[in-house]
């Protein structure tokens, strides 16, 4: 009991140097402090809510042995850690630390976070028939984003290739930052970058380097996107894109963990977590001869498939609200949030452009709006619409063609047939732009 004779909510276990205002900051939110060292008493007394916390600011690299055990000691004690820029440098063993985390913080500290994530802790993982998605990253109760939460958790601590699949904008790169932020390798690099939107002629030298003199235009050395990402990690996004020959060099990589640059004979051993991103269809690129069989496999290690936005339910009130915050600390704008029609209008829509195409009607909707609540005229969508329930769904796939296509053609206008302005709006590759145009059978012609 405290002070006031209130229960404390848990005890927090602090390996390292917690300053005054986190020292204040846990006591008024309720938490028992225990500052742990070399020589403190690190030991779990029974019948605590016990979280565990490690300060890497400031702790004693000795007292990395003692945090070790007490994660063997207690394996269901859930632990935090505190990372500033520079911790791996100074502290070799932290990688092993840092695999027995469930969350991760870099200074400065943001308090209440903190305390956020020691409340969640201390109250252990939810009943099964709860959605948990428990990352600040993912906006959403649903129960399939809850499933895509569960594995992000699992595959972070592998340090193994992921192949992370899902139609265009379903947030790809969102899950593939998560994953990183969850792995040993946060405090270093990531890299994404998309394979579609590198030229031809250069997507060699852009992955791998080049060593001056290459080529013509090579007048200085080149460190390509996986070498510059050593020690972190790498997305490559709309990695169906890559040509043949780019795909049997990064095929090598992955078997033999070394690369050479354009122009150099010298193997540059390379140390990255490689993780791939695709809307296509692999399987069916490799049965047409334009994949590789080998670098499938090499990818599809494990597999992580994020669900359209269609498929999340409720989830698509939460992100316009969550969009529309996000806009209003950037631009000052009368809107607040979404009238009954604009809301039934977001439920009942196909979203084929997914999470991004959500946030940038949003956006519009909230510099339109003329009063506090967004309507469905605003955000450009019919109000009364049922293809989305239709259980056979042919009505949904025709309602989501047309909508994709309308979205492309519309765009297209907007940038007076400037592809590279078209993919940029759409946040999605000028291959992509192409592919699209001809599956819509859209004429690239200024009118």
């Amino acid at each position: 009991m405290d002070a006031t004779g209130a229960k404390p909510l848990g005890c927090v276990i602090w390996f390292g140097q917690p300053d005054a205002r986190e020292r204040k900051g846990l006591a008024e939110a309720g938490w028992h402090l225990r500052v742990a060292g070399v020589d403190a008493d690190a030991g779990v007394r029974e019948g605590d809510d016990v979280v565990a916390l490690a300060d890497l600011r400031q702790c004693d690299a000795r007292a990395m042995p003692v945090m070790r055990r007490l994660m063997a000691e207690h394996p269901a004690l859930p632990w935090i850690a505190l990372i500033p820029f520079d911790t791996q440098a100074r502290h070799p063993q932290v990688k092993r630390i840092l695999q027995g985390c469930r969350d991760f913080f870099s200074t400065p500290l943001d308090l209440p976070r903190l305390l956020a994530a020691l409340a969640r802790a201390a109250a252990g993982p939810p009943p099964a028939t709860e959605a948990a998605v428990d990352l600040p990253e993912l906006v959403g109760r649903s129960a399939a984003l809850a499933t895509v939460a569960a594995s992000l958790r699992k595959y972070a601590p592998v340090d193994l290739p992921v192949l992370i699949t899902g139609e265009t904008g379903v947030g790809k790169e969102v899950a593939a930052r998560v994953l990183h932020r969850l792995s040993a390798r946060a405090m270093q690099p990531f890299v994404a970058i998309n394979c579609g939107s590198l030229p031809l002629n250069l997507v060699q030298s852009e992955l791998f380097g080049h060593e001056r003199g290459a080529f013509t235009d090579a007048t200085t050395r080149r460190i390509g996107h996986i070498e510059s990402a050593a020690g972190g990690s790498i997305l490559l996004d709309e990695v169906g894109d890559l040509p043949l020959d780019a795909q049997t060099n990064l095929l090598r990589f992955l078997q033999e963990g070394v690369l050479q640059r354009l122009g150099s004979s010298r193997p540059i051993e390379v140390d990255v977590r490689v993780m791939a991103a695709t809307h296509l269809d692999l399987e069916h690129a490799v049965s047409t001869g334009r994949f590789r069989e080998d670098l499938y496999y090499r990818l599809n290690v494990l597999r992580l498939q994020v669900p359209p936005l269609r498929e999340r339910g409720d989830d698509v009130d939460l992100l316009a609200q969550h969009y529309l915050e996000r806009f209003r600390e950037r631009q000052a704008c009368a809107a607040r949030g979404f009238d009954d029609a604009a809301l039934q209008a977001m439920r009942q829509y196909a979203w084929p452009g997914n999470v991004r195409e959500l946030r940038n009607r949003v956006q519009r909707a909230a510099v339109l709006a003329e009063g506090a609540l967004i309507s469905a005229a605003d955000l450009a969508l019919p109000v009364g619409a049922t293809e989305h329930a239709d259980p056979a769904g042919a009505s949904l796939g025709v309602s989501r063609a047309s909508a994709e296509r309308e979205t492309i053609a519309a765009c297209l206008r907007d940038c007076r047939f400037n592809i590279s302005e078209c993919a940029r709006r759409l946040q999605i590759s000028r291959v992509t732009v192409y592919r699209l145009c001809k599956k819509h059978r859209l004429e690239l012609r200024t009118p």
